[in-house]
């Protein structure tokens, strides 16, 4: 049996914050607060020390970043935190920032929109709980179209592994999507690492730096 993750859920939308909180409990969760604003989120996470925190990245009172500012200051007390961003539109800048936060291991950033196919929605929560790290496949692709250094010096086919690597695919997955071996992958992942001048480590903290290096690449092209 699974055991249960305790949220601490924050939006400012009542019917989408009870609809939210609604989903998580009928896939298993234990929502333990559900908040509308940044600064109740913070008091909640001190309260109920929550498995997984599920935001809103624009919240009251200014409707700028408040939400995503709180779960990065709460990650600076609190590296362990597993948190998911939750954002309206495409904003590298702010999956930047959130994967600078607690070494970048545990996070989400998924646009609204996924949220409507439960499934994945559920099965990338239970992803960062356990933490990984999951950016949203538009944004992922959004940077993608984008050309410069450091990300100039990969091959196409190590830019689509990175972009895959940043979605969150395991090596088995990526080579089930570009239908190639995992050796391959394995290549292609090493290549990608000495390009990106990754010493060798822990090879999940040199994914999270690959894709951190990824996503400050392209958010540099799009300032906010």
């Amino acid at each position: 049996m699974r055991p249960v993750i305790r949220v601490v859920l924050a939006e400012d939308g009542a019917l989408l914050r009870e609809g939210l909180a609604a989903l998580l409990d009928r896939f298993g969760f234990e929502v333990v607060a559900a908040v509308g604003d940044a600064e109740a989120l913070v008091t909640a996470v001190a309260a109920h020390d929550p498995d997984l925190v599920v935001t809103d990245i624009r919240m009251p009172p200014g409707f700028s970043d408040e939400g995503l500012r709180a779960i990065v200051r709460l990650r600076q007390d609190r590296p362990e935190l597993r948190v998911v961003a939750l954002s309206q539109f495409v904003e590298p800048g702010y999956a930047s920032d959130l994967l600078d936060s607690g070494g970048g291991i545990g996070v989400g950033y998924l646009l609204k929109d996924r949220v409507g196919d439960v499934s994945e929605f559920v099965a990338v929560l239970r992803r960062v709980a356990a933490g990984e790290t999951v950016v949203d496949p538009q944004v992922v692709r959004k940077l993608l179209k984008r050309s410069s250094t450091p990300l100039a010096a990969l091959t196409n086919r190590e830019r689509e592994v990175l972009a895959l690597i940043a979605e969150g695919y395991s090596n088995a997955a990526i080579a089930e999507d570009l239908v190639v071996s995992e050796a391959a992958v394995n290549k292609h992942i090493g290549n990608i690492f000495t390009k990106l001048g990754l010493a060798p480590g822990e090879d999940r903290n040199r994914r999270v730096l690959a894709t951190l290096t990824y996503l400050r690449d392209g958010a540099g092209l799009n300032p906010r």
